[in-house]
């Protein structure tokens, strides 16, 4: 599961209007409980205007009913949201909320566990592009506070296929960049040596 679109505002708006525990609301929103506690105390969070999760198509009134009636119970995306998720998967043209929200989490997933996928292969997995990588790379995205690693198959922006395409296409590159300079230097050698041949 996913975190949704501007998790903390949506922990804001279900502390005030819903009976659901703090650790419901943690799991939905993947923040820690006591996160979430701390929002119900206003100690953090205070000047967040809280954001329907039901207004975006994220939850529905049932949902947060059966969660409210069995404390046990985690909350479930809805559906719609879900759907959107799988024909991304299948054919790259839709994203939910909730996924592109996470494009940030998914490239810095990406530099930290594959830093040999090139940028421009990362814009093609993720559907970002390349200032928005640097920015994540050096820190200095808007967000990065916010921003955790989130694994781009997990979250459906790309296949596992496509990613470990990815990987392969970037090691080959760099094979063939590295081996050119071995073969250029032997082959600049005989010329040397023919065109002294010649001036004799």
């Amino acid at each position: 599961m996913t975190a949704p679109l501007m998790p903390r505002a949506t922990a804001v708006w279900l502390v005030e209007n819903t009976t659901l525990t703090f650790k419901q609301i943690a799991d939905f929103c993947e923040l820690h409980e006591l996160e979430v506690q701390a929002i119900a105390d206003g100690d953090v969070s205070f000047n967040i205007m809280g954001l329907n999760p039901l207004e975006t198509n994220q939850l529905t009134a049932e949902e947060i009913k059966r969660c409210e009636a069995d404390k046990r119970a985690s909350l479930q995306a809805n559906k719609l949201e879900l759907n959107v998720r799988e024909k991304n998967a299948k054919a790259k043209k839709l994203l939910s909320p909730t996924q592109r929200s996470d494009k940030p989490c998914a490239v810095l997933w990406i530099i930290k566990n594959c830093p040999e996928i090139i940028d421009s292969q990362i814009c093609k997995l993720v559907g970002t592009t390349k200032p928005t990588i640097e920015s994540i790379r050096n820190g200095a995205h808007r967000d990065m506070m916010n921003i955790r690693p989130k694994n781009p198959v997990a979250i459906g922006l790309c296949s596992e296929k496509e990613l470990e395409a990815s990987l392969a296409f970037c090691k080959a590159r760099a094979e063939k960049a590295a081996a050119p300079k071995k073969s250029k230097k032997k082959a600049k050698a005989p010329k040397k040596t023919s065109s002294k041949s010649a001036k004799k």
